[in-house]
């Protein structure tokens, strides 16, 4: 089976501008996921990645050995990538061939992330946190039940971890309200839980109801993003 002992790579982008700031880098896309976030528009990677063609990561490698004099590293996304069991030796080959490794995550598997913390193979996070650390808000917002302690501890570690992190929220109308935003100012410490805001787009979402949806106005958006500053 291909690359069986590593995270299915179900998507390869070889140069991303948006995906790690102020850095051009390459972006694997990782299948499988155990959220169910009713806007998430990655739905195919999460729903039904066996039905995708797993790339081949060996000749991926040998294709972004050819980029090094353009990028800067390689983001790893998804999907959820602590699920694979295999992040760890796909991280270590990157490393081997010196990538610089940015890790997206939901922050569900602390177990994997401090892992990749403690054998320094990660050098930025980003963190997509659902809503503040209010078991039905969160579990609304992530489409499924949550084990709120793993996503506390997956803030304290990046918070803890000395590496460049950001947090971000993907915020929908009928889900999020000001006072979400506020509630978490006031769980986290601004100086080192940095949140960014996303307004929901509403392409074609995991569940379609909420395609039917519009994000907030620019004016609501800017004001919810100010109450973070």
């Amino acid at each position: 089976m291909l690359n069986a002992d590593l995270p299915p790579i179900k998507g390869f982008l070889e140069t991303s501008f948006i995906d790690w700031p102020g850095k051009l880098c390459a972006l694997f896309f990782v299948g499988g996921c155990n959220f169910r976030c009713p806007f998430c528009h990655n739905h195919p990677l999460v729903l039904a990645p066996e039905g995708m063609e797993s790339l081949n990561f060996e000749k991926i490698l040998d294709h972004l050995a050819t980029r090094k004099n353009w990028l800067a590293g390689v983001c790893i996304s998804g999907g959820e990538p602590t699920l694979s069991p295999g992040l760890p030796k796909m991280i270590t080959r990157l490393k081997a061939e010196g990538w610089a490794i940015k890790l997206d995550t939901n922050g569900s598997r602390p177990e994997m992330l401090a892992q990749l913390l403690a054998d320094n193979l990660l050098d930025r996070v980003a963190m997509d946190v659902k809503a503040p650390l209010t078991q039905d808000k969160y579990e609304r917002c992530a489409g499924c039940p949550v084990d709120l302690s793993a996503i506390q501890e997956s803030i304290e570690l990046l918070t803890k971890s000395g590496i460049p992190h950001e947090f971000r929220m993907t915020i929908v109308p009928g889900l999020h309200t000001e006072e979400d935003i506020v509630a978490w100012a006031r769980q986290f410490d601004h100086s080192c839980s940095h949140l960014t805001l996303h307004n929901f787009n509403p392409r074609t979402t995991l569940d379609v109801l909420f395609e039917k949806k519009q994000g907030f106005t620019p004016e609501i958006f800017s004001r919810m993003s100010a109450l973070l500053t």
